[in-house]
């Protein structure tokens, strides 16, 4: 194949939402950026999701859709001064107002720091821009609050079986050099799992397990051909970055599986890789309370000092402390049990928002409600023998409801028991 072709993901960018792959939650009939373009009303927006989903692509059909001019800015590479350029350009063009303003597209806009946000904030609340920005991280962790608030945040997901099926289908149908080629579907099990929902890294696999096939009069793709191409050609595929989160994912599950020499071999490859170490640390506070939970509740206060030494002391120091943590959260127990009761709570809760909160509950700060009965007959538990007194707290037809299960460990053995003291009626000894 020529090497000065583009590749595969780049041949194959969409144009138009009818070719646009994923995301019908946010592009879908009557859904919400499909209304946005359709009425040409363009707000401020981030698209947070993970690699590979149509970010950058979704951007770029908005703004064409609605004929807007396109600006775009790497945070990697993009200083303040770049962002000023870009404003100064959008401001001078004689676009300035409210219903032609330019899209300025930020790759990455976790990646800027607050001074080049600050650049960014006076532009976007003038209107002078539109700005879309794209981020693989949580933004309300990454981006400064008076920006934020000017913008909506839409979370894009990761691309299910059917839209992989979708992209593969029309990549062989319609990209000029794949039509060249006679190529046979096997199967597809190793290519979608392999590819993690991410639709540029399917494409990429499929360009490379083609191309080496090259001298066949027929290229297969099955289960064994894309495992064999990609243990041999690891770092070929990952083109745009991906191993980072295949790395940082290997991490987690090694801390979960309470391996701590693993782990120690995934922080390293990180650290080695250059990795932001706050991110991270971040992800050790997600891990200690995900995955460590009430087993050992020191793993949290742990893993938020190590947050705080990380952002005060930098590299190359800092890898000692992410140590540290990395090996006290993968060698203490572990607990699911609160996470797990929260995650049953909440859909419990969006299956009915209208039961109502029992009157003895209800705050009664002023007479009138005092004279409707809230919070009539609450019993205040440390007036009581043990600071504990039996009353109903759930909503009616939720008595009796279970969502906390303590996991057998020492820490939830001894919640265990005094739960089973103040409340034998839900959860009875054995």
């Amino acid at each position: 194949m020529n090497g000065l072709l583009p590749p595969l993901p780049e041949r194959l960018r969409p144009h138009s939402l009818d070719d646009y792959v994923g995301q019908k939650h946010l592009v879908g009939k009557g859904c919400i950026l499909r209304n946005m373009i359709e009425s040409g009303n363009l707000s401020s927006f981030i698209l947070w999701g993970p690699p590979g989903v149509g970010k950058t692509t979704l951007a770029k059909i908005i703004a064409d859709s609605c004929k807007r001019e396109f600006f775009t800015l790497s945070a990697v590479s993009a200083g303040v001064k770049e962002v000023r350029e870009v404003i100064d350009a959008a401001r001078s063009g004689g676009i300035f107002n409210q219903n032609a303003a330019p899209v300025l597209f930020i790759d990455e806009i976790h990646r800027f720091n607050k001074a080049q946000q600050d650049a960014l904030l006076g532009a976007v609340e003038a209107g002078i821009v539109i700005l879309i920005g794209a981020t693989t991280e949580n933004p309300s962790f990454e981006v400064i609050t008076p920006l934020l608030s000017r913008c909506q945040v839409y979370v894009l997901k990761s691309l299910e079986t059917t839209d992989l099926q979708q992209l593969l289908d029309r990549a062989l149908a319609e990209d000029e050099i794949l039509k060249e080629r006679k190529i046979e579907i096997k199967q597809t099990e190793a290519l979608f799992r392999q590819s993690g929902g991410d639709g540029r890294k399917l494409l990429n696999i499929l360009e490379l397990v083609v191309d080496s096939q090259a001298g066949k009069k027929k290229a297969v793709i099955d289960n064994k051909t894309v495992t064999e191409c990609l243990n041999e050609n690891v770092a070929i595929y990952d083109k745009d970055g991906e191993m980072h989160y295949d790395i940082i994912s290997a991490f987690i599950k090694s801390i979960r599986g309470s391996d701590p020499n693993a782990a120690i071999y995934y922080l390293a490859r990180m650290l080695d890789g250059g990795e932001d170490p706050l991110f991270i640390a971040r992800r050790l506070c997600l891990s200690a309370s995900e995955d460590v939970g009430l087993a050992n509740p020191n793993a949290l206060l742990l893993a938020n000092a190590t947050f705080q030494v990380v952002n005060q002391i930098g590299m190359p120091e800092a890898r000692i402390p992410l140590a540290e943590c990395t090996v006290y959260l993968a060698s203490s127990p572990k607990s699911n049990a609160s996470y797990m009761a929260l995650e049953e709570a909440l859909q419990v809760a969006k299956d009915d928002k209208t039961r109502a909160v029992p009157l003895h509950l209800r705050n009664a700060p002023t007479k009138l409600v005092a004279e409707l009965g809230y919070s009539d007959g609450y019993k205040y538990a440390h007036d009581y023998p043990g600071h504990f007194v039996d009353q109903e707290f759930m909503p009616a037809g939720l008595e009796g409801r279970v969502f906390y299960n303590p996991a057998p460990n020492k820490h939830e053995d001894a919640l265990k028991a005094y739960l089973m003291a103040c409340w034998p009626k839900y959860y009875p000894k054995k």
